[in-house]
Parts: structure tokens; C-alpha cells; sequence
């Protein structure tokens, strides 16, 4: 029997994922804005959020939640990271036993500094939660560029099941049991991204931007393998991989944020400019305060917070960044040495490469 395909989220990614999957399965996309739906249906198009890219003629949109969760086999949660309790809540009443659930969000939930797997399990559990990451920017994989990206499940079985729901000759799917250090890679890259983005805006150059991305890299491990997550992992495609993407793309709503900031823009203006949520100025806050419980050295990130809470201005990031003292680039910080996990024995099977 074919697998039916829910997707919660009519934004950009959560579309994409949609479209990609449709090349496989039935699948439905959820979406609020009866516009979208009608784009969707009619003309094969998400017209709001990725003009002109074709979606998969399969592909079914509607607005009725209710309809579109109980004839679900997978769930793919593709809404925001602060909408996720409440999507989740939304979809409870509706949603079969056991059903596999995939979230797409990247970010952290601020009341509570959870990650969405985390969130998602708390809400409906019971069922198995896994997340689908990696760099991937949604207008370049509807126009048939070649991407890579990573499903992240404890129970690598369906994992491997999932890999035959997304993956199409042109997006490679590899699977991965570590599903902590996917989901913070996913998570942390953002707030790295908004620094990569200020250097933009300030005209720094490409030696700057290579420096932040390289120690912004270090800077996540640190806090995602003392959160739990695996070395390796950060080092993948939901680590590295999305991180490089997302600080050099055209296309990354968080290097954006970044760069207009980094021009002198205040975040309420930089807001007003854009029509689609940037994780990266939530999570700001709560990247700190985990790096404060877990007691990981966080320089990148605590000069974004400066410039997002508006008490410093984004040259001024760069300045206290330039004045810390240097070490060996190969020596973690004390903190990070004295909290790092072993390097675990299960198997990963997301290669180095293409």
C-alpha cells in the first residue's frame, strides 16, 4: 500500500519538501492561506513564497488540518520553530497511532530551550520523531540543483524507509541515528549565519567571513557535543554542510538578517523587509543561555546578542571578537574539554561526500 505523505506548512521549505516527496507518494500539504492551497492545486505553484518554481504535479494542497492529519502515514511538521507546540497541539486530536513524524524546523523553542523532536515528543508521544536537515535552500532544489541532506532518526529502520520518501535523483537523502546533534546542528548554524551576514554588511571581506564560519563551526561543536550530540555529526551535513550554505547564500534569511544589521539597519527594520521568519534572532537568547547552564565559551554568539538586543552596533561585535585573546585553534575551550562526550560506536551512514 502506498505511504501517504502529510506535510504541515505552507512556507518555502516546508513546500519544498512537499514537492520532493510527491515525486514518490501521495502526498497533501496543509497550508492556512486558501490562496496558497488554490496556487497549489491549480497551478502547481507556491506562488507566495517561491514564485516562479514548478512544484510536482502530484502535489496536493488543502486547508482542512483534520482531513489532511488522519489520512497521514508521515507526518512532516514544516512550521516555525516558536508555532511548533501549538501545530503540534493542533494535530493531536487528529493524528493515527505510531505514525513517524519528521520536523523541518531549525531552531529552539524559547519558553523552554527545547528542540523540536523534543517539543513534537512531549505533544504527541508515542510516536517517532526524527528530523530532516542539511544545506539546503528551497529555491535551488525546485530548480533541480543537486543537494544532500540528512534524516535523523534513533531507529535507523525507518530512517531508511524515509530515505525512499524524500530522495530523488537530484536529492540525495542519507540517514544518521544521532538525532540530537542534527537537530542543534540545524538549530545553532543560524545564529553563526546572523554574524556571517554582519561581516557582509560591513564590507569586511571574505578572509572574515571564512574566519567567523570556520569558528562559528567550533563554537556549535563545542556546545552541541556538550548537549549531547556527536562530534562527527557537526562536522556532516547538518553541521558543516547547512552551516556553509546558510552564511553564504543569497537565499539564507539569517545571513540577511546579519548583513542588514551589519549596514546599520535596527532588527525592527530588518524585520519589517522580510516575509518569512529568520530562526537565527530567536535562538540568539537561548543558544546563551544553554552555553551559560552547560558552561561552554560562546564568543560569536554573545556578540550577535549584543547587536539583536540593540546594545551594541554590529561594528562594535567585531571589535570585542578582534580584542579576545588567541590560542591553539586545535585546544577546545577548558569548558568544552571537561563536558565533551565520547565519540559513540553506532553506525553512520551519511558519507564524507556526494
Amino acid at each position: 500500500m502506498e505511504i501517504r505523505v502529510g506535510v504541515i506548512g505552507g512556507g518555502s521549505w516546508g513546500t519544498t519538501v512537499a514537492s520532493l516527496a510527491a515525486h514518490n507518494t501521495q502526498t497533501t500539504i496543509w497550508a492556512r492561506d486558501e490562496d496558497v492551497v488554490a496556487d497549489i492545486n491549480e497551478n502547481h505553484r507556491n506562488s507566495k513564497y517561491l514564485p516562479d518554481h514548478e512544484l510536482h504535479a502530484n502535489l496536493v494542497a488543502s486547508n482542512k488540518l483534520d482531513e489532511v492529519v488522519s489520512a497521514t502515514d508521515v507526518l512532516v511538521m514544516g512550521v516555525p520553530s516558536q508555532a511548533m507546540r501549538a501545530a503540534a497541539k493542533a494535530v493531536s486530536p487528529h493524528l493515527r497511532a505510531w505514525v513517524p513524524i519528521v520536523s523541518l524546523s531549525k531552531g529552539l523553542e524559547q519558553a523552554t530551550m527545547a528542540r523540536m523532536t523534543e517539543v513534537i515528543s512531549e505533544e504527541l508521544p508515542g510516536h517517532p520523531v526524527g528530523v530532516l536537515t542539511g544545506p539546503n535552500l528551497a529555491k535551488e532544489i525546485l530548480s533541480g540543483y543537486a543537494a544532500a541532506a540528512v534524516i535523523s532518526m534513533t531507529d535507523l529502520t525507518i530512517a531508511e524507509r524515509l530515505q525512499t520518501i524524500f530522495g530523488t535523483p537530484t536529492f540525495r537523502v542519507y540517514t544518521n541515528d544521532d538525532v540530537i546533534g542534527a537537530e542543534l546542528g540545524g538549530a545553532l548554524k543560524n545564529v553563526i549565519a546572523v554574524a556571517s551576514g554582519m561581516a557582509d554588511g560591513l564590507g569586511t571581506g571574505d578572509n572574515t567571513r571564512a574566519a567567523v564560519i570556520t569558528r562559528g563551526l567550533a563554537e556549535l561543536t563545542r556546545l552541541g557535543v556538550a548537549m549531547g550530540g556527536r562530534p562527527e555529526t557537526f562536522a556532516g551535513l547538518a553541521g558543516m554542510g547547512d552551516l556553509i550554505a546558510t552564511c553564504i547564500s543569497r537565499q539564507s534569511r539569517n545571513r540577511f538578517v546579519g548583513e542588514r544589521l551589519g549596514q546599520g539597519l535596527s532588527l525592527d527594520e530588518v524585520i519589517e523587509e522580510m516575509d518569512q521568519v529568520a530562526e537565527g534572532i530567536k535562538t540568539v537568547p537561548v543558544v546563551l543561555e544553554l552555553a551559560r547552564q552547560y558552561g561552554i565559551e560562546v564568543p560569536i554568539t554573545a556578540e550577535v546578542a549584543k547587536v539583536v538586543a540593540q546594545t551594541a552596533g554590529a561594528a562594535d561585535a567585531y571589535d570585542g571578537l578582534l580584542r579576545r585573546q588567541t590560542g591553539n585553534e586545535a585546544d577546545p575551550a577548558p569548558e568544552a574539554a571537561a563536558s565533551e562526550a565520547p565519540i559513540s560506536e553506532a553506525p553512520i551512514s551519511e558519507p564524507p561526500a556526494l
